[in-house]
Formats: structure tokens, sequence, C-alpha cells
């Protein structure tokens, strides 16, 4: 496979500026009455899927686009790919207005639906392929080329002659990346790419992705509620809660922006909770536990000693093992998404400015995929 040799155009790969999806939504009153009432006069709702969203994505980049479910994560996406028209905004991708030059454009992007098929159902996979490459016009070295990369990695030649139906959930998954990267595109959007597979089959993808994205420089989009694949890939994350953004920057600014980005774990088979709440009262240290017998208390290292937090857990409860850790990412965006932490808002760089919660999205904020 060889590198992109589209000419490289300056500024960002993705570039978005209030970008905005309204739908029209019904509203169904209650009751037989209200059904009733619905049959001679329907009321309707505007309902903001995205609200003024703005992005700049530079070519080699992997962001992830992360928040809730109905955050608009996927009408984002959407947008991007050129599936739905933007209600206001603007966008180009790789130099093109996505909804506007459907043909060309498409030629430069790949697309990956976690639960949705690109493959045909009842022929074998590389027969799907094959009429990509005629799609496409891929040269037939370069598409023996891809295949071979694809196997490599993947293990896709294994199942190559089996029909997209017959194929596991991982084998599918691993056909669909091959599938939207057959043509070498500059571009790749990921919706939850990784949803309902093992850990073995992560682990291939997440090392395929980085090869790609290492090896040509292609840009990725990835939306994902596995923070794993957040943590494995992303240069940075944009987080969005009711159509609109929330933070952008690094996972290490977000952590470092809400207080914390040091946990501390300890074994205490029958100890109490509130025990370490107690012998560390005076501590700026946020006690909790995970499972039974496990208390974890995150803290931030500049403004607690670890040491001193150390001595006194040890002397809440007989601990019988004690790990310091990073804090885990997961625990981050869960309290992000309960609305108990603000969100400190930064830029691409990373800079942390003033916070906002998560919950300040106003009333009219829609609740898109």
């Amino acid at each position: 496979m060889t590198a992109h040799n589209t000419k490289e155009r300056q500024g960002a790969l993705i570039e978005a500026n209030g970008l905005t999806k309204t739908f029209r939504a019904f509203s169904r009153r209650e009751g037989i009455a209200g059904a009733f009432r619905d049959l001679f006069h329907r009321e309707y709702r505007d309902v903001r899927a995205v609200d003024g969203i703005d992005l700049s994505i530079g070519e080699g980049e992997i962001v992830g686009y992360i928040g809730p479910n109905g955050a608009g994560k996927s009408t984002t996406i959407k947008m991007l790919t050129g599936i739905l028209v933007p209600s206001s905004g603007e966008v180009r991708v790789a130099g093109y207005v996505p909804w506007k030059e459907r043909e060309a454009y498409t030629r430069h992007i790949g697309v990956v639906f976690g639960q949705r098929t690109s493959l045909w159902w009842d022929i074998a996979v590389i027969e799907s392929l094959r009429l990509l490459q005629k799609i496409y016009r891929v040269p037939e070295r370069d598409f023996r080329e891809r295949i071979d990369r694809f196997d490599t990695v993947l293990g896709l030649k294994e199942y190559l002659h089996t029909p997209t139906r017959k194929l596991s959930l991982g084998q599918r998954m691993r056909s669909e990346l091959a599938a939207a990267l057959i043509h070498n595109p500059r571009v790749l959007f990921l919706d939850e790419p990784t949803i309902g597979l093992d850990v073995a089959v992560k682990a291939r993808i997440r090392e395929f992705l980085r090869e790609i994205n290492r090896e040509l420089r292609t840009t990725i989009l990835l939306t994902t509620h596995d923070i794993d694949d957040i943590e494995a890939l992303s240069h940075r994350v944009i987080v969005i809660d009711r159509g609109t953004k929330i933070y952008e920057g690094s996972l290490e600014g977000l952590k470092a922006g809400l207080g914390y980005t040091r946990q501390v774990r300890v074994r205490a088979e029958g100890a109490d909770l509130e025990a370490f709440r107690r012998a560390t009262a005076r501590l700026d240290a946020q006690w909790s536990e995970p499972e039974p017998g496990v208390f974890c208390a995150v803290f931030d290292p500049d403004t607690v000693a670890v040491a001193e937090l150390l001595q006194r857990a040890l002397g809440a409860a007989p601990v019988t093992d004690v790990a310091i850790q990073d804090v885990d990412i997961d625990r981050v965006v869960r309290e992000i998404y309960e609305g108990t932490r603000q969100v400190p808002l930064a830029g691409p760089s990373g800079a942390i400015a003033e916070g906002s919660s998560l919950r300040s999205a106003g009333p009219d904020a829609g609740r898109g995929g």
C-alpha cells in the first residue's frame, strides 16, 4: 500500500464552523384522547441534535469524539460524511463540501459504522472487496498489496471466501475495516468500531489503526464508548453533550483540569469505605469502592502528598495490597457524564480555560445520536 498521493492542502483536513443540525420531531400526546387528537392535529417541536460545533482536525491526527448516548456524535459523523445536510454551518473535509460533492468526495474517505454493514450480505468477503475495487478504480497491484497488508494484521485471508452473513462479529468488523480502506482514503470515520468485540479482536483492530495512521498518515475520527480505544489510539479528545462541545484537548489535560491525575488502590477485605474517608478527611482525595474489598482514592499529587495519604490509609484498616497508578480515564469520563464534575474547557492545544458543567447545555439542546 502506497502513501497518499493526493496533493496536501494547507490547514485542517477536517474543518467545521458552527455545525448545526435540527430535526422536526412529532410530540405525541398521552392516552387514548391524546392519540385521537393526534389523528387530526399533530404538534411538532424542533430538536437540535448538534448545536454550533466547531472542529479543526489536521492530517495524520487520531481524534476521539466522545459523549453520552444521544450527545450528537453519530449525527456529526453523518454530516461530515455527507449522509445528512446540516441545518446551518460550514464543513470541509479534504477540501470538499461533503453533501455537495458526494461522488468525488467519497473517494477520499472511509466509513465504518459498528452496527451497520457496508458489505454485501450474501456474497463472499473477497467478492465485496472486488466490487469496491471496481467502484474506486483501484489498480490490481495496489489491491493485492492492500489485501496482504490487511491479512498481516487482521488475519483476513482465513475467511475471505466466506459470505458476510456467516462471519462472526469480530470477523465482520475486520472485513468492514478492509472495505473502508481498500481505496486508501485520506480520512477514516469510525463510529463504535469495536462494539461487542472480545479483547483479542479489539487489540488487533487497534494495532491495525495505529499502523495505518503511522505509515500512511490516515486521519481518523473515532466515536466510541470504549475508553480503552480512546486511550490506545487518540492524540486528543473532543467531548460533547446535548449537541454542544464541552471539552477539546488531551486526555491528560482533561484529567489534570478535573483536579486529579493519580490514584491509590488498596485491598482491605471487610473494611469500611467511611473508615478511609474519615482517616483522610483533611486531604483532598475522593474515595470509592469499585469492587468489594477494594478501595480507590483519586487525588492531585501537586496538592496531596502520596506518603501522607498512604500513611493515613494504612492506619484506617488492615490493608493487604497497595497500588499507585494514573487515574482511570473511564472514571473521569463517567463523572463528566453524570454531571458530578465540572469540565475544564480547552482548545486544540489542550490549554485549560474556565470550567463548565456538562449539564450546562440549554433546554433546547437536542438528543442526537
